[in-house]
């Protein structure tokens, strides 16, 4: 818990203020010209005294138009929110349909922060999102801008797992460069009563494509009077966003005075930022980090009293500089004990848990990934079998998953949207390192739920190689018996023309494998799956990538509620073997998707054989994924540069290949079960002589 001194101030104030030392570095400058498209950022009106700083700009929100906005295309997210659905828990202390998850997140600066990825695998690429409800694109600062929209890979990340993304409106602390002018420019009425810049906040996020707002007004010096307007511009924003699925999460700060006066607890000084007496007025409070066991069960109660589920009130839970061993009275939040039959007390909000990536000294995804799923499974790495808690009290623990496979077809290569490299079926076609959450595929929401009678082996996202993207699964150690690992939870319906494909291979140790399908769930949370199994591939299989099908029309008519892989080792020799993808799909002859057109160089710049460029095309017909976009050597070698889910792209670093006379690009299409599409072509002419 934090001093009572410090305060929101303090935690909520100070890391915004200056691109944070502990968040991700902005992407180099393009050469020779800076066409990169950036995370928008705003104040809501007025702009500070002066000049911004290197590499910012200063804009207006009430300025700001989709028409005028030239990043709009690089900015705009695509994926649909998808729906969820809670399966029966994999362990008896995690429960659906009570506290859920916030998660505030810091992906990089607020200015500089690329629209569209970079060229690094050192990413926050956050993948447990079967346990998150709802993720803040934290990020705002007196000095930048303090209206901050999510860039569009996070938000395709987590809309295609049923995670809603807010932007965030942060009027700073006094002492950290807030301006009480900015607050009233927020919520300052036009000579029809109209709140202009709540109208703004409607049409960027639904220009842009993500849920609402997370609104967090901590510059002091207001008055009862500042407080009353404030509350008619959340229910103006609300009533304008709602008829667009848009949300609005309140950060206790503010208070009925005007004053800021950060209460830990929703009661009778804030509650008219939740709910008043004309009805909702936020969707969900992000509740202070000075709550104590006692404000947060009065706030609950308080919540009910109200008509209000006590799960939309998010307990902030620090964990930006101590991550797992950051002290919290869980109890408070999610009670735990013998007979397990103690409701939870509120939801809880994680502030920062991208420390488990900022705090190492080694940032490898591998590494990152290995703590990140500590930090959301817990210690065994296993939310089927949990260790004794020491601490932290893990998500897995306490969250029951959720998951969004419910439709045929259905592709996981375990692409977790970054790499060090990018390969296509097995082999590398583009050798740098790379970061895009948009191409992330919706991975595993167990990691790892692994059954054996024997020792269990090491499973991991790795990215020494892969089938597709930049990573695969890698299940490693002795196998004493067979090991199941479970896979996705899912509500796909079989048909007799159904197949299940895994693409695979065994780099040490002869192995058996066999494919399980459940058809039902587990009686009981903490129960065994019950997946029937067929057999995948028999030992002795050679090293290269193979491709199994499994035809599953011995299950038609029935509804596939997981799968899971089993592997049995042949001998002694500890087992190294790899699942590069698992596709579901329909047996029928696989049409390519349409591809798309007009592929179009909109800006470029070059310099000593170096160019910038931005790239469109046009949408291709029929259901896309993504695009890949691909440079064409003279030799007529094709390199990956990059993917979007969008029709727009920039490439900021392409160099010439000795004395070409133009560069050849393509963008492609890919479907959801990764068949790709004819190519749109167009070319660069380099300007120089070679």
């Amino acid at each position: 818990m934090l001093a009572a001194g410090a305060g929101a101030a303090a935690l909520l104030g100070a890391p915004a203020l200056t691109p944070h030392a502990s968040a991700a570095a902005p992407a180099p400058r393009a050469a020779p010209a800076d066409l990169a498209p950036y995370a928008s950022y705003w104040f809501p009106d007025s702009l500070p005294a002066g000049a911004p700083g290197p590499g910012i700009t200063w804009r207006s929100l009430g300025q700001w138009s989709a028409e005028s906005d030239p990043d709009l295309a690089h900015n705009t997210a695509t994926v649909p929110l998808a729906e969820r659905f809670t399966p029966v828990a994999p362990n008896a202390t995690a429960r659906g349909g009570q506290a859920r998850i916030a998660s505030l997140v810091s992906f990089g600066p607020t200015a500089g922060n690329p629209a569209q990825g970079s060229p690094t695998a050192d990413y926050y690429a956050l993948g447990h999102w079967a346990y998150i409800d709802e993720l803040v694109f934290w990020g705002g600062s007196a000095g930048e801008g303090i209206v901050l929209a999510p860039n569009a890979p996070v938000v395709d990340a987590a809309h295609r797992n049923g995670v809603r993304v807010l932007g965030n409106v942060f009027l700073p602390p006094v002492p950290y460069g807030g301006d009480l002018q900015w607050t009233r420019d927020l919520v300052r009425r036009d000579a029809l009563g109209r709140f202009p810049i709540a109208e703004k906040l409607v049409r960027v996020a639904t220009a842009y494509g993500f849920d609402g707002w997370f609104v967090n007004a901590e510059t002091g010096g207001g008055d009862s009077e500042l407080a009353a307007r404030m509350r008619e511009f959340l229910r103006a924003l609300r009533a304008a966003g709602e008829p667009h699925g848009l949300r609005i999460t309140w950060y206790d700060a503010m208070n009925s005075t005007g004053r800021v006066g950060w209460q830990g607890a929703l009661n009778e000084l804030n509650q008219e930022f939740f709910e008043d007496r004309r009805g909702a007025v936020a969707d969900t409070m992000f509740v202070d980090f000075r709550w104590t066991p006692q404000t947060l069960a009065a706030s609950g109660a308080l919540a009910d009293r109200l008509g209000r589920s006590r799960y939309e009130l998010w307990a902030a839970v620090d964990t930006e500089s101590n991550g797992w061993d950051s002290r919290v009275d869980w109890d408070a939040i999610i009670p735990r004990d013998a007979g397990g039959d103690r409701d939870h007390v509120v939801s809880y909000g994680f502030y920062r848990p991208e420390w488990t990536r900022n705090h190492l000294t080694d940032r490898s995804p591998g590494a990152f990934h290995r703590a990140d799923d500590r930090f959301w499974t817990g210690e065994s790495l296993d939310p089927a079998r949990l260790a004794p808690e020491s601490g932290w009290r893990a998500p897995a623990t306490a969250v029951a998953d959720r998951s969004t496979v419910t439709a045929l077809p259905f592709a996981c290569s375990f692409n977790t949207g970054h790499g060090e490299r990018w390969y296509e079926q097995g082999r590398v076609v583009g050798d740098a390192p790379w970061n895009h959450l948009g191409l992330q595929d919706r991975l595993p929401g167990r990691r790892w739920a692994v059954d054996t009678a024997g020792e269990r082996p090491e499973v991991t996202l790795d990215f020494a190689a892969a089938w597709r993207g930049g990573s695969s699964l890698l299940v490693s150690g002795r196998l004493t018996a067979p090991a199941t690992v479970g896979l996705h939870s899912t509500r796909l319906p079989l048909t007799r023309s159904t197949v299940l494909e895994l693409v695979h291979r065994a780099e040490s140790g002869p192995v058996a494998v066999e494919v399980g399908v459940a058809t039902r769930e587990p009686a009981a949370a903490g129960d065994p799956v019950p997946y029937t199994w067929l057999r995948a591939e028999p030992p002795g299989a050679g090293r290269g990538w193979r491709t199994t099908r499994v035809p599953l029309s011995a299950l038609a008519g029935e509804t596939a509620h997981g799968l899971a892989v089993r592997i049995t080792g042949r001998g002694t020799k500890p087992v190294v073997w790899r699942l590069g993808a698992v596709t579901v799909r329909d047996a029928s002859a696989q049409r390519r998707p349409g591809a798309p057109s007009t592929l179009t160089v909109d800006a470029s710049a070059q310099q000593a054989g170096r160019a910038a460029l931005r790239l469109s095309w046009r949408r291709a017909a029929g259901p896309v994924r993504h695009y890949e976009v691909a440079r064409v050597l003279p030799d007529g070698t094709r390199r990956f540069l990059a993917g979007t889910c969008g029709t727009a792209l920039f490439l900021p670093a392409v160099t010439r290949a000795g004395r070409e006379r133009a560069a050849a690009f393509e963008v492609r299409a890919v479907d959801e079960v990764y068949a790709v599409s004819g190519p749109a072509r167009t070319t660069l002419t380099w300007t120089e002589a070679p």
